[in-house]
């Protein structure tokens, strides 16, 4: 090692010894294995390590003291100036504030998915009522399982509820539970072209919810399919709305970047609408639970409606409440 460079380390290795010391035992344990007087001696201590590596660097001195610096200085910086917050905690600030944030942030995104939905649920609804051959336009043969116009109304009955269907029935609800999956994750996946892929995929998907209702309402069974779809489907769909209403957030903002460049500002929209999307899974596991639990336990069309609303009213409350302000 040159004189210089010993020199130098001489002088000040016992700081650097002392600061690497008390970030060990900070990263082994946690801040409470520091006293008071550590905690205020770390940032002086970091600045001196600072200003050891400012000059090491200037005066050339060896390269593994150097490397040895910047790595102290590094593990330091994120201990005098990181986030120190456990995997627990961050959790709960997602469901507690960050999701619900989130998602409120998306209302007027939210307002124009629900339309396309809408559209799509009426138009699938009074295409199908008005002439039966648009079902198969509307719903895929592998999804309708003999669903479709040439099937009894008892056999329609039976897949709603624990009789003879309840093997077609657990079948096609895994169908239709997949095929929304799918269809949230696109339609904010492709958000990005300008949110027109994701108003297709919505009407889309409403146009299908119509058409299977025109199917069972013309054999007298809405309300029966009512109560076996929103038991899980006031979640589901709230799910696929919200994912809509967060590719819209970033198409909007690639149509309409205002003083950002369409890059920057549709990387800024994705961050919200990305917070969104995660807690879009949890609605989604959320669903295959009742889906898969809820409804098959509970064949009581009351009941099916009860849960079902009251899900959806959680999720609003959740949602939208008033929050409080920031201070």
């Amino acid at each position: 090692m040159p004189t210089a460079s010993r020199r130098f380390r001489s002088e000040r290795e016992g700081e650097w010894r002392k600061l690497e010391e008390l970030l060990n035992r900070v990263e082994k344990k946690s801040v409470a294995a520091l006293s008071d007087a550590e905690l205020l001696a770390l940032p002086t201590l970091y600045r001196g390590a600072l200003s050891s590596l400012s000059v090491a660097r200037e005066t050339s001195l060896d390269l593994e003291l150097i490397t040895y610096l910047e790595d102290l200085c590094t593990r330091a910086y994120f201990f005098v100036y990181g986030v120190r917050t456990s995997a627990g905690s961050r959790i709960a600030a997602f469901f507690a504030r960050d999701w619900p944030l989130a998602v409120h942030s998306l209302l007027k995104e939210t307002a124009v998915a629900v339309l396309f939905t809408i559209v799509g649920v009426l138009a699938g609804y009074l295409l199908v009522s008005g002439d039966p051959a648009w079902y198969d336009s509307f719903v895929p043969a592998d999804l309708a399982g003999g669903r479709d116009f040439g099937a009894t109304t008892e056999y329609l009955r039976g897949t709603l509820y624990h009789d003879d269907g309840a093997d077609g029935l657990s079948v096609f609800a895994t169908f239709l539970f997949t095929h929304n999956s799918q269809v949230a994750l696109l339609c904010f996946a492709l958000g990005f072209a300008f949110g027109v892929p994701t108003a297709m995929l919505l009407v889309h998907n409403g146009a299908m919810l119509g058409a299977i209702f025109a199917l069972f309402v013309t054999h007298g069974l809405g309300s029966e399919l009512g109560g076996w779809l929103i038991i899980h489907g006031s979640t589901e769909f709230f799910a696929i709305i919200i994912a809509g209403a967060a590719g819209f957030r970033i198409g909007w903002s690639v149509v309409f970047p205002g003083d950002e460049t369409r890059m920057a500002a549709a990387a800024a929209a994705g961050r919200s609408a990305a917070l969104a999307m995660t807690g879009v899974v949890v609605m989604l596991m959320t669903a295959g639970l009742l889906e898969g639990f809820g409804r098959q336990l509970i064949i009581l069309d009351s009941l099916r409606y009860a849960i079902g609303i009251l899900m959806l009213m959680l999720w609003l409350a959740y949602f939208y409440r008033p929050k409080p302000v920031s201070r």
